[in-house]
């Protein structure tokens, strides 16, 4: 498949931005925003400054300062005018992630569906953030527990999901009276103003607060700035563990709160018993979508040894037909990888696999491109391997996944666990006793575990997020919204009387 020319790109994103809202790119500034579609820039932007950043941080703590005391459901109506923009711009912002992401067209839709989707659920919520009523122990006493607004919320994002992280944090923190200051992936910087010029209209409509959403844009000195504040309440940051290592002690050291979204290394159990056709559709999306490049991404087949060969068989003749080339393409299902960096990675991970005892069973080359192009098309690869060694243990951001057997499930459940990442994790199997044993505490350590499916792709009703390196965070739906509030307990006292409690007598 070809590659659009640079022109075309630049032209196309010139017009979705137009009418996006957004103002056109400058030719200078210190910020390059490029495509990896061909590798070329698409124009520059102007970084903020750590000072700037907390002028916008300030601007947001008086922006709650007012919102905090707006009915929820009242601030339910600015999350509802967002959907219904998303829905309106649908095609272009998904356009737009395609562009600057490298995701296939589907890919990108399917995340501005995800944003709409959130949202949806955010309104909901609006109108149902419950406490609870509790027993008192004292006569004439009555409890309760209510959950007030938080304060400022910092969104760290990364270039894999440009726009529904985002998404996912923003509606749940509008909804419970938050305001956001968002530092995008430098890698990733239009759709973050798309995104935010849809919000200042839709924050137009209900007269929601200046200054109540905003985004920074810049480089590691911008997100420490943002992270370091003590004004925002809440950093929610996603991207890798090493990342992850450098902002908790930060935001731990000024007592602020964390959710986390870090590294993945997803495995699927393969069961004897398990529908291979379904299987094998299961695996080739979960590895290969996105070209490796999401943190639910399939990185590990562990599969009984008596179906082992054939599975690898039927993989590597599905990876042979694999429509490779430019996302804008509606044939194509592997795009770009984002940059220079992650095709280096892919390279040394296949290079260390071997040195370790793997065999490529699949792919494993750069395509589309010779070696002076600044765009990076690669074949999705199929490495079995004799161990589960260190560069399998270790989360490589591109399309390779390794192969290994099992011959007992204990065996799989535990060679499943033995990495120090817990995002998510599947089984196949058509055997209910295999399924629930995965489910158990004693299966799966991860915080999302699939049967018949793979670990790839998440809808929005539950919360997402997972264990060990992967940090503990929860985002989006089930009870997620309460990261972005505080609880207060109350007691009433409506007696003439005042007991203590434990029956402690003080007088």
């Amino acid at each position: 498949m070809s590659v659009p020319t640079h022109d075309t790109l630049a032209a196309e994103a010139s017009a979705i931005l137009a009418r996006l809202g957004v103002s056109a790119l400058s030719t200078d500034g210190d910020l390059t925003v490029r495509t990896p579609i061909t590798g070329g820039s698409l124009g520059r932007l102007t970084a903020h400054s750590p000072a700037e950043v907390a002028e916008t941080v300030g601007a947001a703590q008086e922006a709650f300062r007012t919102w905090r005391t707006v009915p929820a459901p009242v601030r339910g109506a600015l999350v509802r005018e967002l959907g219904e923009l998303l829905r309106e711009h649908k095609d272009d912002l998904g356009a737009l992630v395609s562009l600057e992401a490298g995701k296939i067209r589907s890919e990108g839709l399917g995340e501005v569906q995800e944003m709409i989707d959130i949202c949806d659920l955010a309104v909901g919520l609006s109108r149902q953030l419950h406490g609870l009523t509790i027993a008192s122990e004292r006569p004439g006493h009555r409890m309760m527990e209510q959950w007030h607004p938080l304060g400022v919320v910092g969104v760290i994002s990364a270039f894999n999901f440009p726009v529904a992280v985002w998404s996912w944090n923003a509606a749940l923190a509008f909804v419970c009276g938050d305001a956001v200051v968002w530092k995008p992936s430098e890698k990733t910087l239009l759709t973050a103003l798309a995104c935010q010029s849809l919000f200042d209209q839709a924050a137009a409509r209900v007269g929601a607060p200046a200054g109540l959403s905003a985004v920074v844009l810049g480089d590691a000195a911008v997100g420490e700035a943002l992270v370091d504040d003590h004004r925002v309440a809440l950093v929610s940051a996603t991207g890798s563990t090493r990342m992850g290592r450098a902002v908790a002690p930060r935001v731990a050291g000024r007592f602020g709160r964390l959710l986390l979204e870090l590294g993945g290394n997803n495995a699927a159990v393969v069961a004897p018993s398990a529908d291979l056709d379904l299987t094998v559709r299961g695996i080739v999306f979960s590895a290969a979508g996105t070209a490796g490049q999401r943190c639910t991404s399939l990185r590990r087949v562990i599969a009984h040894s008596s179906i082992v060969d054939e599975l690898t068989t039927r993989l590597a003749a599905a990876y042979g037909t694999l429509p490779i080339g430019s996302p804008l393409d509606a044939g194509t299902l592997v795009g770009p990888l984002v940059d220079e960096a992650s095709y280096q990675g892919y390279v040394d991970a296949l290079d260390k696999a071997r040195a370790n005892g793997g065999v490529v069973l699949a792919g494993g080359e750069r395509v589309l491109a010779d070696e002076a192009s600044d765009a990076y098309y690669v074949q999705p690869a199929i490495v079995r391997m004799p161990t589960q060694s260190d560069i399998v243990q270790a989360e490589t951001f591109a399309p390779i996944l390794y192969v290994m057997s099992y011959d007992d499930l204990d065996e799989a459940i535990a060679m499943h666990n033995d990495v120090p990442q817990g995002l998510s994790s599947s089984i196949f199997t058509l055997d209910l006793r295999e399924a629930e044993r995965f489910m158990a505490p004693d299966g799966s350590d991860c915080g999302i575990a699939n049967v018949n499916i793979g670990p790839s792709g998440a809808e929005i009703g539950g919360a997402f997020g997972g264990e060990k390196e992967t940090g503990g965070g929860r985002e989006s739906g089930s009870d997620a919204w309460k990261s972005y509030m505080r609880r207060t307990t109350n007691t009433v006292n409506y007696s003439t009387e005042l007991p203590l409690a434990q029956g402690v007598q003080f007088g």
